[in-house]
């Protein structure tokens, strides 16, 4: 399955980081992605297609509002 992300998308990995958050932000799209973990600030970058084997969920889309 195919995601659809854009920088500031909060993803949930289906692995937790070792500093026991599995929420990660998008920074930056291209031929990588690059995120941030939302727990200890720590980056790192994945293809797109490691990135889309590992999405469990999009946590909060940039640009939707939810009501």
């Amino acid at each position: 399955m195919s995601w659809d992300y854009k920088p500031g998308d909060v993803l949930v990995l289906r692995k937790q980081h070792p500093c026991g958050s599995s929420s990660w932000e998008v920074l930056r799209l291209g031929s990588d992605v690059r995120l941030l973990c939302t727990g200890c600030g720590r980056m790192i970058t994945l293809s797109r297609r490691d990135l889309d084997r590992r999405v469990k969920a999009v946590e909060k889309k940039v640009g939707v509002k939810l009501s």
